[in-house]
Formats: C-alpha cells, structure tokens, sequence
C-alpha cells in the first residue's frame, strides 16, 4: 500500500512543499503544530539557516491547529539578520497571532476618579 502522505493523524505537520527562491526558504505547511509535531520542522529550520537561508515564508493556509509552539519554533528564526513571513494564514495561525498580540499590548492606566 502506497502512503499518500495525508495528514491523518492527529498532531502531525506536513511540509507539502520546499522551494527556495535565492536565499529565501518557502514552506508550505498542513496540519497540526504543537510540542509533540514540532521537531521535524525545527530540525529543517536549522538546517536551512545553518546553509544560509536567510528569509522564509510559510504558508499556513492548511494548518488546521497551532499552539504557541509555533511562535516557539520561529523565535530564533529572526536571529542573525533572517527575515520571517507568514503568508496565507490558516483561521488557526491569525487565531493564535491575534492572541500572542492581544498579550503583548501595554496595559492602560486605570482612569482615577477625580475628588474633590
């Protein structure tokens, strides 16, 4: 029997496609990235940048759940002048940016009644 290599089970991530354009890394990614889908991606990462990708752009229009152990796995790619993209968002991926945003706003001052 020949594996198509269709994201049947839960928790896997799927690199559907690599290209590279110059120096730039392109990802297109499917399914799940949490703690335990994360390594292989983490292993290609620092892979591409120890051979000198210095961009990368990961489609995530078919991840279908992220955790923040996606944030944690593109964290150092910014490190040494690399630049980071990612295009075609799945709901999953803006849902979790909306989050990771909403976390990082300064919070307002509390408004003071004023007495007399």
């Amino acid at each position: 029997m020949h594996d198509s290599g269709a994201d049947t089970a839960p928790g896997v991530i799927v690199v559907d496609s690599c290209t590279s354009l110059g120096t730039t890394l392109v990802l297109h990614l499917r399914g799940e990235i949490d703690h335990c889908s994360s390594a292989p991606l983490r292993a290609l990462l620092a892979s591409a940048a120890d051979h000198g990708y210095t961009g990368l752009v990961l489609d995530t229009s078919q991840v279908t759940f992220c955790d923040s152990e996606l944030l944690a796995v593109l964290e150092s790619w910014p490190r040494h002048g690399r630049r980071v993209r990612l295009a075609n968002r799945s709901r999953a991926v803006q849902r979790l940016l909306a989050a990771a945003t909403a976390g990082r706003q300064p919070a307002q001052a509390p408004t003071m009644a004023a007495t007399s």
